[in-house]
């Protein structure tokens, strides 16, 4: 492993680790690895982002219904198709329950993640997910709402990049607020059980 790769690695690591100290610190971990009453922390917040359609979205359109939002992007070579791929079989398992719930992918990448490129993409999921991406600055107001730790990883003599990135999937309540936080590596059933106690 290169030493840009190893220092972007590491500094992922400890943002990590500070942010799971904190969470653990305010709340404490709810069985499952969900955070009980994370309303309470201040993560989350107005977005303004441009979808896989090319239509313009915030956060507010979605006020009475859950959000699933999931920070990553399109080249992301592992993590965000499988969490994408477990988001969308946890709709599966939600059934009719599932009209309650929007999932929304925002891109960590927008230099590269047009909407052109998130339609496509998206299109390998489920059919209601909604790809957000936006400006530079539009997608670092996200980030910064979210918690979400970003940062461009280019390994010498390559000409591409690959993006470490936080991968916590949020659960947003219907007033924006955050339900829970939702590690890394949860299935699907796991995961609609966590969302079926917020409907």
């Amino acid at each position: 492993m290169s030493r840009v790769a190893l220092r972007g690695l590491v500094a992922f690591l400890v943002v990590l680790v500070l942010l799971l100290a904190g969470f653990a610190y305010e709340t404490g971990w709810f069985g499952g690895g969900e955070i009980n009453s994370a309303a309470s922390l201040p993560i989350g917040g107005p977005f303004s982002l441009t979808d896989q359609y090319g239509a313009t979205r915030q956060d507010l359109d979605f006020r009475g219904k859950l959000m699933l939002v999931y920070f990553g992007y399109v080249y992301c070579p592992d993590i965000c198709p499988t969490t994408l791929a477990a988001m969308s079989q946890t709709l599966d398992r939600l059934g009719p329950e599932a009209d309650q719930v929007q999932p929304i992918f925002i891109t960590v990448d927008p230099d590269r993640d047009t909407p052109a490129r998130l339609k496509l993409y998206a299109a390998n999921f489920h059919r209601r997910l909604l790809a957000l991406t936006g400006s530079d600055d539009q997608v670092a107001a996200a980030e910064k709402e979210y918690r979400v730790y970003a940062k461009k990883v280019i390994e010498p003599g390559q000409a591409d990049y690959l993006m470490d990135h936080s991968s916590f999937i949020y659960l947003m309540d219907r007033n924006g607020k955050l339900a829970a936080l939702i590690p890394p590596g949860t299935d699907p059933d796991a995961m609609a059980a966590a969302i079926r106690r917020h409907l």
